[in-house]
């Protein structure tokens, strides 16, 4: 374990609320609280682990004014989060308490965390790999039931468990070929060529289905796409707002209003949403509204849900060139739903599903398709892939995977089977974060990463 030799100090909750937390974690941290904080029995350098005591907290060691009255709860090294020695003080959250107390610890010998600084110690002390410390920031940023499930899964090390369980495969044949490599000259085989290859195929295939996997879990962390389409004046805007509960976008009568995205969450049925309005899809001459359009089809090719929308008032052959042209432009993978606008005053199209986005009418049946058609796609219990950071790893080690196959197909020599072996299980260790791998630049370039990654967290985690 690797001990800081500064103690750092910094609020653990927002300011909403009516309780603060206040988290100390270092090698003074029971030395410099025993000196703020006045016991009713005892003290924190003495108290034995998971102690909780109550106080009252000064704003200097010779007590010269009384702060608040306080609840401390105590985490002796290697037992808290960070690894090292912790308290945690439960005060009232008012802003000059908490910046009081703050000031005090700092004016006693402690520092203000930087973000990220408390998991980076975890990371460092061994309490969290480089992935699982990613799960932290991603159980805080979960916006719905099934983002928070993974990032659970996540941060219980299931993820790294099952790359760590594929790197040692690797590493224990790339150990075989190095020593094929030392008894070069006597033509020793160690490494069996037909077992090398299943391992292969096995770890190929649970890198593919791994990267594959990201684009779920893309969706999952930023609201899975759905675009709203179809011909201006048909009722876009209005949608959104209704199926949003808010007055998101501008309606108007005027073809051409909107002119640009418009994107807002929500969740549904423990599925995070992203739904885009877009531009009204026709030929027009003004160059602004061209460029919304141009972006609407980014959109409508980018979504996994594409909502067609007709105009129950307009003309039979537009909206069936208008649904045409949707369809045409959507992809086998996504899911085209189709809805007449305006049933309140003209009947439903035939095949789609009839709503009024000003009353509300056919917005939950709305709904229940949307979530129905993603309903089996976030079934399993399989590991997702979240990072982008990851799945850009995975795929350097698959390429470097396929090498391996193309070297030993076409009777490469071991010493360079065995390098691009070596790439790919560095890729792995990277991803949970193993600095300990067998390139020099990876060190530098990991450094690189931890930094970047715990930058990203909030000041008390």
């Amino acid at each position: 374990m690797i001990h800081f030799e500064d103690t750092v100090c910094a609020p653990a909750t927002s300011a909403a609320g009516a309780i603060s937390v206040i988290r100390v974690s270092g090698p003074d941290t029971f030395r410099i609280t025993d000196r703020l904080v006045s016991f009713v029995s005892g003290d924190t350098a003495t108290s034995k682990g998971y102690t909780l005591k109550y106080g009252r907290i000064f704003n200097d060691p010779a007590h010269s004014e009384e702060l608040d009255e306080v609840l401390v709860s105590v985490f002796r090294a290697p037992h808290s989060y960070t690894g090292e020695d912790s308290v945690e003080i439960s005060c009232h959250a008012s802003g000059y308490i908490v910046k009081s107390i703050l000031e005090a610890f700092v004016s006693a010998g402690a520092r203000m965390a930087e973000p990220g600084e408390f998991t980076r110690r975890a990371f460092v002390n061994g309490k969290l790999d480089l992935a699982q410390a990613e799960a932290v920031a991603d159980l805080l940023a979960a916006g719905s039931r099934t983002a928070h499930r993974i990032a659970i899964n996540h941060l219980k090390g299931e993820y790294s468990d099952a790359l760590r369980s594929l790197r040692d495969k690797l590493l224990e044949l790339t150990a075989l070929m190095e020593l094929e490599l030392d008894f070069s000259e006597e033509d020793v085989e160690f490494a069996d060529r037909s077992k090398l290859r299943t391992i292969l195929d096995d770890s190929l295939g649970h890198i593919r289905r791994l990267s594959a996997s990201f684009r779920d879990g893309n969706a999952l962390r930023n609201g899975i796409p759905v675009a709203i389409v179809g011909a201006v004046n048909s009722g876009k805007s209005t949608l959104l707002n209704a199926l949003v509960g808010d007055e998101r976008a501008i309606v108007s009568d005027i073809p051409g209003t909107t002119r640009d995205t418009v994107e807002e969450t929500m969740t549904i049925d423990g599925l995070l949403y992203r739904f885009i309005d877009t531009a009204g899809l026709r030929e027009t001459d003004d160059k602004v509204e061209q460029i919304g359009i141009r972006r609407s089809l980014d959109k409508l090719s980018a979504a996994d849900i594409v909502i067609a929308v007709l105009d129950g008032c307009a003309d039979s052959s537009e909206n069936s060139r208008s649904l045409s042209d949707i369809q045409a432009r959507t992809a086998g993978h996504q899911t085209l739903i189709a809805v007449t606008n305006k049933i309140d005053i003209s009947p439903a199209i035939e095949g789609t599903l009839g709503i009024s986005a000003i009353s509300g009418a056919g917005t939950e049946e709305l709904k229940k398709l949307i979530s129905e058609s993603q309903a089996r796609r976030f079934t399993l219990e399989d590991t997702v892939v979240t990072s982008a950071r990851h799945y850009e790893a995975l795929v350097r080690a698959s390429e470097s995977l396929e090498r391996v196959r193309t070297g030993l197909d076409s009777g490469t020599p071991s010493d360079l089977v065995a390098e691009d072996l070596r790439s790919a299980i560095n890729e792995l260790n990277g991803i949970f974060g193993d600095s300990g791998s067998f390139s020099t630049s990876f060190a530098i370039d990991f450094q690189a990463i931890t930094d970047l990654i715990f930058s990203r967290f909030c000041i008390g985690k």
